[in-house]
């Protein structure tokens, strides 16, 4: 098991400011980050050899919008959201990312007032299918992420997004199971666990309120329980939210600070899954 930290909690992009941040998550015993990947021009080399010297592996995220949104109507804003991803793809494999996760399937934030019509849920899994290509031919990953339905409305639980990886049948496109969103939709959340994990990749460690894992109303015991049932081994990612980029606390209703510092969330978010892990992996 690898014990990770979304840096979303910090900052939407690599900087030297984070230096310091990433200094400290490996101090803690971290074993690697999550990088945001919405800035593609970036030196993703560089900042590749300097994660390498920290000791620290890798993960990425990305989002698409309304302006490069997969399931969009018009086959332009279609087709950049695939070369969207692709680009997010071409910056992991600089950085030595193994895995790029979220939910580009869709527009985050963006609704229609229905589910999604047919001729949007083919137009998702087709042009996902243009991205797990790539994906492979770059020996990388993809771990599509289902959330819940308040901030989008083609994959909102385990069940669909199975459905949806069958369906584009690609070997580099997998799917994330996260605690946050699994909370909110899933029903029964041993059995949501157990229905996708012949697909599950990665896993976010996310409580109800986004602030520190463990403190909060998520089942833990049933989740972990069930991970350790299905076997799971990768990557347990936190991903918290705090104040530190209004547009992603915009996007994420984070209007107030529900934790004492991004360095308690991380230290007591470690604590407590390396607790969880060794109660029943040994």
């Amino acid at each position: 098991m690898k014990f990770g930290m979304n840096l979303l909690l910090w900052a939407g992009e690599l900087s030297d400011d984070l230096m310091p941040v990433l200094e400290s998550l490996k101090a803690m015993g971290y074993d690697g980050v999550e990088l945001p990947l919405f800035n593609y021009q970036l030196d993703y080399d560089a900042w590749g050899r300097r994660l390498d010297d920290l000791g620290l592996e890798r993960t990425a995220v990305t989002v698409r919008g309304q302006e490069d949104n997969p399931i969009g109507t018009d086959a332009a804003v279609r087709a950049k959201g695939v070369e969207n991803t692709k680009r997010a793809l071409d910056c992991c494999a600089a950085v030595g990312a193994t895995h790029l996760v979220g939910p580009y399937h869709s527009a985050l934030g963006v609704f229609s007032g229905s589910g999604p019509t047919h001729d949007q849920w083919q137009w998702g899994v087709d042009s996902m299918r243009e991205v797990a290509q790539h994906a492979g031919e770059l020996g990388l990953m993809l771990g599509v992420e289902y959330l819940n339905r308040f901030e989008t409305y083609l994959l909102n639980c385990a069940a669909d997004t199975v459905r949806f990886i069958e369906q584009v049948d690609h070997p580099s496109c997998r799917m994330m199971y996260d605690t946050f969103h699994a909370h909110i939709e899933e029903k029964e959340i041993a059995a949501a666990i157990g229905h996708c994990a012949a697909y599950t990749v990665h896993v976010h460690i996310s409580e109800n309120d986004r602030s520190t894992p463990g403190a909060g109303q998520v089942n833990w015991q049933a989740t972990f329980d069930a991970l350790k049932e299905v076997g799971y081994h990768g990557w347990l990612m936190i991903e918290a939210f705090g104040l530190a980029l209004p547009e992603l606390a915009a996007a994420t209703k984070i209007w107030r600070r529900m934790y004492e510092s991004e360095e308690q969330l991380a230290r007591d978010g470690l604590q407590f899954m390396k607790k969880e892990v060794a109660a029943r992996w040994g």
